[in-house]
């Protein structure tokens, strides 16, 4: 799983080092990269592994082929993903216009969360952070534990 937060620089030619426990968890499922694209709720990259894009594709193909929603999902995440592949050093270069839409200047903020990953601005991110906690604990009713972790305590 993508956890925790890493900070890096970047560089002057958009590079960036991803932090090893996100390269070596990649690694292990046979990709030597990642798939990124503008995230629809925050000015942020939403990125994840090859499969995850796959499923994405798949869901978005589920829909009738002459659905508007289909062509609006297919442009604004199909389109505008993607592939970044490691360097020797285990660094991506991030394009420009992702770097735009991120807001991202100098320091890039890589954000675990599960299946996927989040690469954001870390003044913009600490302000979501914020938010985020106050929202998350007034709506942490919402979030369904099965009996395992009622018995265990978690």
């Amino acid at each position: 799983m993508f956890l925790s937060t890493f900070e890096n620089s970047l560089d002057k030619k958009g590079r960036v080092s991803v932090p090893s426990s996100f390269r070596a968890y990649l690694n292990s499922m046979g990709y030597n990269g990642f798939i990124t694209y503008p995230s629809f709720n925050n000015y942020a990259l939403d990125a994840c592994a090859q499969d995850r894009i796959e499923k994405l594709s798949e869901s978005i193909d589920s829909l009738g082929p002459f659905e508007d929603k289909r062509d609006y999902f297919a442009t604004s995440v199909l389109s505008e993903s993607i592939n970044l592949n490691f360097d020797s050093e285990g660094r991506v270069s991030i394009p420009k216009k992702l770097l735009n839409h991120g807001k991202i200047k100098s320091n890039v903020l890589f954000v675990g969360l599960g299946k996927v990953f989040q690469i954001w601005d870390p003044n913009l991110f600490s302000k979501f952070k914020s938010m985020a906690k106050k929202k998350s604990y007034i709506n942490r009713s919402a979030l369904k534990w099965d009996n395992k972790f009622k018995k265990e305590g978690v």
